[in-house]
């Protein structure tokens, strides 16, 4: 049974930091892209930031590149989204997920697996 479980959410104040983990089990962490979502209720999941099975392609949405950095550690089979200088429109659930892919790519339609979700909410 594949599971991707994420942690680390919670409240932060704007300008603080935060970072969440995306721990994966049940599947070969080593052959998927991982990619970190959010969603705002009555909005529709938006792409924050994917990282590819071996780490040499990243990309962030705009609005998060220099503020967020997205890892992964194999042994731990784990990713890590750390968001920096936080902001009001941060506030969001996060939700990480899996696509079987060489590649990374910030498409909700394209993950194969995905989380429950860790809620992040930025205090002004």
């Amino acid at each position: 049974q594949v599971q991707l479980v994420e942690s680390g959410g919670g409240l932060v104040e704007a300008g603080g930091s935060l970072t969440l983990s995306c721990t994966v089990s049940g599947l070969s962490f080593g052959d998927y892209a991982i990619g970190w979502f959010r969603q705002i209720q009555g909005k529709e999941r938006s792409a924050v930031s994917c990282i590819n099975f071996n780490s040499k392609l990243i990309r962030h949405t705009a609005s998060v590149k220099g503020r967020f950095n997205i890892s992964r550690d194999s042994a731990k089979k784990t990713s890590y989204l750390q968001m920096n200088n936080v902001k009001s429109e941060d506030t969001a659930m996060y939700y990480c997920a899996a696509e079987k892919s060489p590649y990374c790519e910030l498409q909700p339609l394209r993950m194969n697996f995905w989380g429950q979700g860790t809620q992040v909410t930025v205090s002004a």
